[in-house]
């Protein structure tokens, strides 16, 4: 009788155990796959897992943070995997591979991964004034060919329409950068309050690798 108890409860551990081994890969799995993202203002999928990422069953995200509540139940590896973003032998044609409303998922990369921050709504928003600091955080230290940073233009509203490129005006760029932990851009907007949309783009310099990145912010001169 006591071997079975023992056995039962060995059992219990076990299956405990494996299921916490599991949750636990899912959680590391964005620094197995370390890349990049932009962290200040942060990208969407980056917002849901610095929000979220310890309290991501929380069953009042959907009402205190709803766009970040239908990214999760979409694809929760979006979030894990915000380091991720990415395309691979764009050669350049960035409007030429990625299709209008399908910017934020980098024209549905990974199998759909990302697919969820297409999704138009009210995401929530960084604030900044006209002038602002926007870094990427680089985990691989890539380098970058060059950053691209646009911004969309007044009078669009990404909390009601789809993001287009011909919604975009390019307002920063870069040239060749040498790998680092973060790279920052001077990005300067004006004419531009309320809710807006930063659109950047990462070129690594390792392969040719594409990195997409959509930034809800809130302008306030």
């Amino acid at each position: 009788m006591q071997n079975r108890l023992g056995r039962t409860v060995l059992s219990r551990a076990l299956v405990v155990l494996t299921a916490a081994g599991i949750l636990m890969a899912g959680l590391l799995t964005g620094i197995a796959d370390a890349h990049g993202s932009t962290t200040d203002p942060p990208s969407r999928n980056y917002g849901c897992w610095a929000r979220w990422g310890s309290d991501f069953q929380n069953p009042t995200m959907a009402t205190r943070d709803p766009m970040c509540w239908q990214a999760w139940q979409a694809d929760s590896n979006a979030m894990w995997n915000w380091n991720g973003l990415y395309r691979e032998n764009v050669k350049g044609n960035h409007q030429g591979s990625i299709p209008n409303g399908q910017l934020c998922s980098a024209g549905r990369t990974q199998d759909g991964r990302y697919n969820s921050m297409d999704t138009v709504g009210a995401w929530q928003m960084a604030s900044k004034s006209n002038r602002f600091t926007l870094t990427i955080t680089d985990q691989a230290r890539h380098g970058a060919d060059y950053i691209y940073v646009y911004v969309t233009r007044q009078g669009f509203n990404p909390a009601t329409q789809p993001l287009g490129w011909g919604n975009l005006e390019r307002v920063a760029q870069t040239g060749k950068i040498a790998p680092n932990g973060t790279y920052q851009v001077q990005v300067n907007a004006p004419g531009r309050t309320g809710r807006h949309v930063v659109y950047t783009i990462w070129q690594a310099s390792h392969l040719d690798q594409s990195y997409y990145f959509c930034s809800d912010v809130n302008f306030t001169g």
